[in-house]
């Protein structure tokens, strides 16, 4: 028998909900298409739902026909993107994460203020070009603490620093500890930028290594919170994988182990958990409990105009 522990919390956050939301209630208000620059979450399972619904994913605002409602991803955009929404005249609704949004306020505070910004987090990432994109003024990028303690930056410009909020809480506690000690006038947020959903899926983790065998990460290649969710897992000293759903699953990952953690990133559905559930079953019976831990129960108020599912 396959014992399986399930992290609590685990899978959607509020921002993530609130994004689907957006765009299922444009969808609605509208009809199809809703055009989405960039993908709404980092999930393909939630993208390929959404578009059989009649959201079109672009890369590119010349994609999106003059006129038409645009919808701006969780992970927000800079600027130049809000300002090429405008010249084609499109109806843009911004489905930023208020936690994001707060980045991006942070990083305007600081230029205006005359601080040069250091970004900590992934450069490729649609989170971190977005925050890149709220100044015109040159910024760092460091995604490791290797960077931190390498980078050149002139030591008499004062500096700031913000954080991508998926990250892993370990990682930016270090990077940050590194620019403090290179850079004695640097500022930033004490505790970092770190969203409340992420440090609860990585403290589940952690308490979740304590008393199983191996640990499944759910959740998509390019999503950041489902890859830190991994790296939290392995740094615990416990073998750990990623899958988007159960046809990722290999009977080898379980031999001789009987204890499995279960937990999912931040922009993974229920039916993504439940489908590894179902080909674990498929392989011995199991037996399903959940961990102890908090509930979440912030929710993030709606752009005005639309209104979601009663």
């Amino acid at each position: 028998m396959l014992k399986i522990i399930l992290a609590q919390p685990r899978g959607f956050c509020a921002g993530v909900v609130r994004a689907i939301d957006i765009v299922e209630a444009a969808l609605r208000k509208w009809g199809a298409p809703v055009y989405v620059f960039h993908p709404i979450v980092h999930n393909e399972r939630v993208i390929d739902v959404l578009a059989k619904k009649g959201a079109v994913f672009v890369a590119d605002m010349e994609h999106v026909p003059r006129g038409a409602t645009v919808i701006f991803s969780a992970h927000g955009v800079g600027v130049r993107m809000r300002q090429a929404a405008e010249s084609r005249e499109l109806e843009v609704i911004d489905a930023t994460c208020p936690l994001v949004e707060k980045v991006h306020a942070a990083v305007r505070r600081f230029d205006a203020l005359g601080r040069r910004v250091v970004i900590v987090g992934h450069r490729e990432h649609d989170e971190v070009q977005g925050t890149l994109g709220q100044i015109s003024a040159p910024a760092h990028v460091i995604s490791s603490a290797v960077e931190a303690g390498h980078v050149e930056i002139d030591g008499d410009v004062p500096l700031a620093f913000v954080t991508q909020t998926t990250l892993s809480s370990t990682d930016v506690r270090e990077i940050v500890c590194i620019l403090r000690a290179r850079f004695p006038g640097i500022v930033g947020p004490d505790a970092g930028d770190i969203c409340y959903a992420t440090e609860n899926r990585q403290r589940a983790v952690r308490a979740l290594c304590a008393v199983v065998d191996i640990v499944l990460v759910v959740g998509s290649a390019s999503s950041s919170n489902a890859n830190r969710l991994l790296d939290v897992a392995r740094a615990e000293g416990r073998p750990a994988y990623l899958l988007a759903d159960g046809r990722g699953l290999q009977t080898g990952w379980f031999d001789g182990l009987r204890t499995i953690g279960l937990t999912a990133g931040a922009s993974t559905p229920d039916d993504a958990v439940a489908d590894v559930l179902a080909a674990l079953a498929r392989i011995a019976e199991t037996e399903i409990s959940v961990m102890a831990g908090p509930s979440e129960t912030v929710h993030f108020k709606f752009p005005a105009g639309l209104a979601p599912m009663p």
